[in-house]
């Protein structure tokens, strides 16, 4: 996209003499509208003479203190009159020879444009035009065909060609800026990660942050310019040029803002452009504009309150109405962008992006919240970010929620080899883990936007909304939490459904504790969704666990341990040796099918693993040991006793320890 054209200002023009006239102003820039300049004053003419006028004096030449001094005294005197239908009293030759004098001074900036430079004439030239600026005003009191009329129209004229000297003059210090702020951002450094997708791939990412405002200065106008600036206005303004004054430096000043921003990286997007791009290349627009309103936030817009202030320190509300309608128009374009995002099509991919959009409006709104925000028009700015803020709120929150949706979808009839953890519950899991770093903005949204009806219990009694833990352990209660519940619920059922599609139950509770553990893990490893379920919740999650357990242990190694049983192998109250190496012989069978089949399942916590290894060991070695130390002897006299003693106990301990690898190889290994 193209850097956008600046915007072109109507103003003052010059005619072929040099001096400066009325010309119909060109049309606004995109982001202003046209504005045309007052130009209702006559040409200059020198005052008509009549009755009234005195006969030009002698006297040497005055200087301008004596002239000033001299119409101001004139000045005076028509103020102390009452009846303004008569003709004031003879106008002085004081009033012709200020005319000529400020004449000559606009002659002399004009041709050689020194303003500026000299800050004493500066000085005299401003004084001079505030004295003419009252005279016009006491004058503009008398009749149009009065003594008084040439003088005020040539007086008036005078001021007009002087005010369109300090315009340009304004406009040019305005725009030669010293682009002190054009260095580049900062390096990047690593930041909270937005994109889900990516998040699983690395736990940081790198996007450019703006430099602070110690850093760099916006605007980077000298001291100077900024004192010049404010004499100009201050002088535009008492002369009745208000509007011409602000036009020119509302015009500039956003046209400026938009050269920022376009350096900045943040171009204007339309939403139809926003709708036609994949969310890939997406994310990196949104990543600009984050950063872009952060560095408005912290740097350009206070840069832009404080050289409002300072430009026009004499009139504060001029200052806070010009300041309001430039960041008014900035805000305009970050809202506009922010709309069409929420405008995208929803997915769980693009949550926590919008989650950090979210919170740079949310963060831009107490900047302009303080005491000397409180016009009609920072109100309208306010109520912009308000309301933009409040539909990505509502998309969060819809995206959020749909998470319960694609649980319920996720019902194939297949199930996860070797009893892993299911992709389900590591999506799910990550997905909550990562969202409640978003927790406090999270909460913010389902408590302005969700919907109560959806948070309701069986007795459609909505769920009080409490502050702070409850004494047993059990986690405040929010719309946020009772969602997240909600979720983790659905979760259970889920993998509940998936476990019965196992045919083995002792691999079903392998399934259920690969998950079970996993987000207990999970949980534990996140203070943000710990806190959110509770220790109650963590101490119920252990106790499911505690029994899948058990019930694998029931499952697996019971018949297992029966054909170590004593009974049975006495016959006439004799040991049956058949008996008993049938016992070694169904021992070593069963064992090698354990081993076959449950070496290849898979228990991907270590902890996990070593667990079901030490209790399996706990209770199989130590029974073996017994039995062989035992009855190993009456074998040990017959041939080939290593037929039905194959294993020893300690050989037992090592095949346990190759339980649950995932590896299908480990006993053909061990036996080559």
């Amino acid at each position: 996209m193209e850097k956008p054209p600046p915007e072109k200002s109507g103003s003052f023009s010059r005619n072929g003499n040099g001096n400066q006239m009325d010309d119909n102003p060109g049309p606004a820039g995109p982001e202003s509208e046209a504005v045309h300049v007052r130009l209702d004053r006559q040409q200059p003419g020198e005052c008509e003479p009549n009755s009234n006028l005195e006969e030009p004096s002698s006297d040497p030449e005055l200087s301008l203190p004596q002239v000033l001094k001299d119409v101001d005294r004139f000045l005076e005197s028509l103020s102390t009159r009452n009846d303004a239908s008569h003709n004031p009293l003879d106008v002085p030759n004081s009033v012709e020879s200020l005319l000529e004098m400020i004449q000559k001074m606009i002659t002399e900036y004009d041709s050689n444009a020194k303003f500026g430079q000299k800050q004493e004439e500066d000085s005299s030239f401003i004084e001079s035009l505030n004295c003419i600026s009252k005279l016009i005003n006491v004058l503009g009191e008398f009749p149009s065909n009065s003594t008084t009329a040439s003088c005020f129209n040539r007086a008036s004229t005078i001021l007009h060609l002087a005010m369109s000297l300090l315009d340009s003059e304004f406009r040019l210090i305005l725009e030669t800026c010293i682009q002190g702020n054009n260095a580049d951002l900062k390096s990047p450094k690593p930041l909270k990660q937005s994109s889900f997708s990516s998040r699983l791939e690395s736990t940081y990412c790198v996007i450019p942050e703006a430099k602070s405002s110690e850093d760099v200065e916006f605007p980077a106008y000298t001291s100077e310019a900024i004192s010049k600036m404010n004499r100009i206005a201050t002088a535009m303004i008492s002369s009745g040029y208000e509007s011409e004054c602000c036009m020119v430096y509302n015009m500039v000043r956003r046209n400026a803002f938009s050269s920022e921003l376009y350096r900045l990286g943040f171009e204007k997007i339309s939403i139809d452009d926003v709708q036609r791009m994949q969310w890939q290349s997406l994310e990196g627009v949104v990543a600009t504009w984050i950063t872009v309103i952060k560095h408005s936030s912290s740097v350009l817009f206070s840069g832009e309150r404080k050289l409002c202030s300072s430009i026009f320190s004499e009139h504060p509300s001029i200052s806070q109405r010009l300041f309001c309608h430039i960041a008014l128009a900035v805000a305009v374009r970050f809202v506009h962008f922010s709309d069409a995002i929420a405008l995208t099509k929803r997915s769980a991919e693009k949550l926590f992006k919008i989650l950090d959009m979210y919170e740079a409006l949310r963060d831009l709104i107490p900047f302009f919240d303080d005491d000397t925000c409180s016009s009609e028009c920072y109100e309208e700015l306010k109520s912009e970010i308000w309301a933009a803020k409040g539909r990505l709120g509502e998309v969060a929150v819809s995206i959020f929620c749909d998470l319960e949706n694609s649980i319920r979808r996720d019902n194939g009839r297949t199930p996860v080899p070797s009893g892993a953890v299911h992709p389900l519950t590591r999506y799910t899991m990550n997905y909550l883990k990562y969202a409640c770093e978003y927790k406090d903005t999270l909460e913010q949204v389902f408590q302005k936007h969700q919907k109560m009806e959806g948070f309701a219990n069986a007795n459609d009694t909505v769920l009080d909304i409490k502050n702070g833990a409850n004494d047993d352990g059990t986690p405040k209660t929010s719309p946020f939490s009772v969602q997240l519940n909600s979720i983790m619920d659905l979760l259970d059922e889920n993998l509940d459904m998936k476990s019965k599609l196992y045919r083995d139950p002792a691999l079903k509770c392998i399934f259920l504790m690969n998950n079970g553990r996993y987000i207990l893990q999970k949980i534990k490893g996140s203070d943000e969704i710990h806190d959110m379920m509770g220790d109650t919740w963590c101490r119920k999650r252990s106790s499911d666990l505690r029994q899948y357990h058990k019930a694998y242990t029931r499952e697996t190694w019971t018949r297992l341990l029966q054909c170590l049983n004593h009974d049975g192998l006495l016959v006439n109250g004799k040991l049956s040796k058949t008996l008993l190496k049938e016992r070694f012989k169904m021992f070593s069978t069963m064992f090698d099918e354990i081993h076959r089949t449950q070496s290849t399942w898979v228990v991907s916590d270590d902890q996990l693993q070593s667990e079901l290894r030490i209790s399996v060991s706990a209770v199989v070695t130590p029974a073996y040991r017994s039995f062989v130390g035992r009855f190993q002897q009456y074998l040990a006299s017959g041939r080939q006793p290593d037929k039905y003693i194959k294993y020893q106990p300690e050989d037992i301990e090592n095949l346990i320890d190759e339980l649950f690898d995932g590896n299908p190889t480990s006993m053909a290994r061990r036996r080559t």
